[in-house]
């Protein structure tokens, strides 16, 4: 971490997290590929659901920043017991977690769903309302009463982070999405002498690969995590722990919902035009994350190299893997906006759009792809503010980018320009964040790194 050349530390860092991603990301499109065969309702109806899934994600994820924190100083500490509190209490938030979303997967999952849909819209076409309602309250509801398969991947995960086994975590997370790919077609349409299920087989499908990775977290711990025991006396809460775990993880659950609260919002406000709009959102948001997730896991490698050397006192090696970051990072976001630019027609064929859906979708990549550049430098930005131990930027940029900005501006254009204007919302947000990102960027070096040049002048 502080002698091994950046550029080669970096790579090493983060090309398992970035393979790991992409494989995600692939299941992101395909899973929604293959819905779109079976109706544009149908796509539209997981496009609806999408909010929710995000959310369960954001909740997993943040605790197991927590998790991941307070294990790994627990280790570095020589605590073993404290190491081991932290795994057991850890997966047992993750059951807690994942009961709640069974509870609202029982009883309120159509009322979520009518809840997006006006009188007026009922109005126009109760029919396809009626359907969507139908097949996305199946979909969510399998997704919550199974949503311990994902609570519990991600918990597992983190445990063998928090030890350095990367590569295990790569194998989980590719495993379970290679399963689900195999397996959506085969619910989905009835083959291989299996009942045609439709979007509930895409549910299964989802529900079964995130089960089949949480098996093979616990066998991966088990077998090869020896730095932990996962004894069922650890999984006694401990309030102290937990305390700990979620003073940590609570502003990483905050900044992912708030991305919920936003598709929730958006698709509200594209109702009012179109569920055709709905599906086009839920589209961009599938092949988006083919562009998003390289970064982010470039992300996972940059953070612990920058923390290391912010806790080595080497500023010079922060600013070179900062760096190098951006100059990736924005690399990778231009050759996402060339291809949103360039091949907005055949990306959304692959959802097998409508002439509609190509009228609506084909303006709306190249106007939201604009704001890659610039995301890819915010991204990289905020990730440095949480490396540096002020994560409470990154939370203010992503609350006034998609809360104050987006939002807002989504409806503003609505109202006054239409359908077509909506989609200026994200490049305007994105200024937004470059602003701000920069302002606390300069303040947090100017304030954090001064004082380690004068340490290094003396030392040299």
């Amino acid at each position: 971490m502080g002698t091994m050349p950046v550029n080669r530390l970096l790579v090493t860092m983060s090309l398992p997290m970035i393979v790991s991603m992409l494989v995600q990301a692939l299941y992101n499109i395909v899973d929604s590929a293959f819905v779109s065969r079976i109706s544009e309702d149908a796509l539209t109806a997981v496009s609806l659901a999408f909010p929710v899934q995000n959310l369960m994600i954001a909740i997993a994820a943040g605790t197991g920043v927590g998790i991941n924190a307070l294990l790994s100083r627990s280790l570095g500490e020589g605590n073993r017991e404290a190491a081991n509190r932290a795994a057991g209490n850890g997966i047992l938030l993750g059951f807690l977690s994942a009961a709640a979303f069974v509870l609202f997967g029982c009883f309120f999952s159509e009322t979520y769903f009518r809840s997006q849909f006006s009188a007026k819209d009922f109005e126009q076409n109760a029919v396809q309302c009626e359907a969507i309602i139908s097949m996305g309250t199946d979909y969510l509801r399998i997704c919550c009463i199974f949503s311990f398969g994902i609570f519990l991947q991600i918990v597992t995960e983190r445990l063998l982070q928090s030890t350095g086994k990367t590569i295990y975590t790569m194998i989980t997370q590719g495993l379970g999405a290679i399963i689900n790919i195999i397996l959506d077609p085969i619910l989905i349409f009835g083959y291989l002498g299996l009942p045609k299920l439709g979007v509930t087989g895409a549910a299964v499908a989802t529900v079964t690969g995130q089960l089949i990775a949480m098996m093979l977290g616990f066998v991966f711990n088990h077998a090869k995590n020896k730095e932990l025991q996962l004894s069922p006396a650890y999984l006694r809460p401990h309030g102290r722990t937990i305390r700990t775990i979620y003073s940590v993880g609570l502003p990483s659950i905050i900044m992912q919902s708030i991305s919920s609260v936003m598709t929730f919002g958006m698709n509200r406000i594209l109702l009012l035009f179109s569920s055709t709009a709905v599906s086009v959102f839920g589209v961009y948001f599938k092949l988006q994350s083919f562009i998003f997730m390289p970064v982010f896991g470039l992300n996972n490698g940059m953070i612990p190299i920058i923390a290391y050397n912010y806790g080595a006192r080497k500023k010079q090696r922060i600013l070179a893997t900062a760096r190098l970051s951006v100059f990736i990072a924005v690399g990778i976001m231009t050759v996402g906006l060339l291809v949103f630019q360039l091949l907005p027609g055949p990306l959304l064929s692959i959802f097998e759009a409508s002439g509609e859906m190509l009228a609506i979708g084909i303006p709306a990549l190249r106007i939201i792809s604009l704001s890659f550049l610039l995301a890819g430098y915010c991204i990289i930005v905020g990730s440095v503010f949480q490396a540096l131990g002020n994560g409470v930027y990154s939370l203010i940029i992503s609350i006034a980018r998609q809360l104050a900005v987006i939002l807002p501006a989504a409806w503003l254009f609505a109202e006054i320009f239409g359908l077509g204007a909506v989609w200026f919302a994200f490049p305007l947000a994105e200024l937004v964040s470059l602003a701000l990102s920069t302002f606390f960027l300069r303040r947090i070096f100017r304030i954090k790194l001064k004082d380690m040049e004068s340490e290094e002048n003396i030392i040299n």
